[in-house]
C-alpha cells in the first residue's frame, strides 16, 4: 500500500475524461453537446459505477477506490498500461501485474471493438477468458463475460460444462475438443508448473475423461480453421469467418466474426442485430 494522492487522482481523472470524445468510445456525439470531452455520467457508465461515486472521486471526496474499481476505471477511460499504473499509485495501490496475467485490454483493441456495432467480436485471453464483447457478439454466443472462477475459460467450460457446446455443431465437437486440449497444453508448457494455466489444466483433467484421453496424445500446434460454424437458438447455423488481431504484450486476441455478403449467414447476422437490440430493450 502506498500513500493516496486525492488531488492528483481527481486531476488525472478529470483531464483524461476531458481528453476523450464520444466517438472514441463508440458513443454518439449528439447535437447539443457543450461538454469538453465526455460527461461524468458517460464515464461512470463506461466504468460500471454510479455517477455519484465517480463524481466524488473527481471532487477529492469519497472512500479509497478498491483495486477492482480502479481496474474498471482504467478500462473505461481506455488508459494505457503506464497510465493505469499511474492511476493505481495515485489511489494508494500497487499496480497489477503486466503480461499474460493482466486483464487490462490495450486501448487500441478497445477502440476497434467500440466501433464494431454490426459485427460479432470479443477480446479473449490466452486461456480463452472473454474480457469484452461487442453487442452482436453477446447476441451470437451469449454473455461470456459473466462467468467466474475457472469457468471463465472457454477451454475449461468445454470439457466440464455440456452447455458450453450448445452453440456449436455436434459434427465439430471432436475437432474443437482436440483444438482446446492442444492449446491448453501449449499454454501450460509456456507458462510452466504452478502457473494459472497449469492449475486450470489440473482442474479440467480431474473432471473430464475426454480431456485426459486427449492430453495423453500430446498434440500441440493445432490451428483452428478460419471458418467457424455457430448454432444460434433462434436463427440456426451461421458460417462465419474469424479474423484475429493479437496484442503480444498482453497475450490478448481480438476475434472478429464476419459473413460473406450475399450468403444466408450474412442475412442471419443482420437479423441477429435486430434480435440483440430487442433483447436490450
Amino acid at each position: 500500500m502506498v500513500d493516496r494522492d486525492r488531488t492528483g487522482l481527481a486531476d488525472f481523472l478529470r483531464r483524461r475524461r476531458e481528453a476523450m470524445q464520444p466517438e472514441d468510445v463508440g458513443m454518439p456525439r449528439g447535437q447539443r453537446r457543450r461538454t469538453s470531452g465526455l460527461r461524468r455520467e458517460e464515464v461512470a457508465a463506461l466504468c460500471h459505477m454510479s455517477t455519484d461515486y465517480y463524481a466524488r472521486l473527481e471532487r477529492e471526496r469519497g472512500p479509497q477506490p478498491s483495486e477492482q474499481m480502479l481496474a474498471s476505471i482504467a478500462q473505461g477511460l481506455h488508459l494505457g498500461l503506464d497510465e493505469r499504473d499511474h492511476l493505481f499509485r495515485l489511489a494508494g495501490h500497487q499496480p497489477p501485474a503486466r503480461g499474460a496475467l493482466s486483464e487490462h485490454i490495450n486501448p487500441g483493441l478497445l477502440r476497434i471493438l467500440d466501433r464494431l456495432h454490426d459485427t460479432p467480436a470479443e477480446v479473449v485471453t490466452e486461456l480463452g477468458e472473454t474480457l469484452r464483447q461487442s453487442p452482436l457478439g453477446v447476441a451470437l454466443t451469449g454473455d461470456l463475460t459473466s462467468y467466474t472462477g475457472p469457468a471463465r475459460s472457454m477451454g475449461y467450460r468445454w470439457f466440464t460444462d455440456p452447455a458450453a457446446r450448445s452453440r456449436y455443431r455436434p459434427e465439430d465437437h471432436e475437432t474443437l475438443s482436440r483444438l482446446y486440449a492442444s492449446h491448453l497444453r501449449q499454454v501450460v508448457t509456456m507458462r510452466g508448473p504452478g502457473s494459472r494455466a497449469a492449475q486450470l489444466a489440473e482442474l479440467a483433467l480431474a473432471d473430464s475423461e475426454e480431456l485426459r484421453v486427449l492430453w495423453e496424445r500430446h498434440e500441440v500446434g493445432l490451428r483452428p480453421d478460419e471458418v467457424k460454424r455457430f448454432v444460434h437458438p433462434e436463427l440456426g447455423e451461421l458460417t462465419l469467418h474469424c479474423q484475429t488481431l493479437l496484442d503480444p504484450a498482453q497475450s490478448h486476441r481480438l476475434l472478429v466474426y464476419t459473413a460473406v455478403p450475399g450468403t444466408e449467414s450474412h442475412e442471419k447476422l443482420q437479423l441477429l442485430a435486430v434480435i440483440g437490440a430487442q433483447s436490450m430493450i
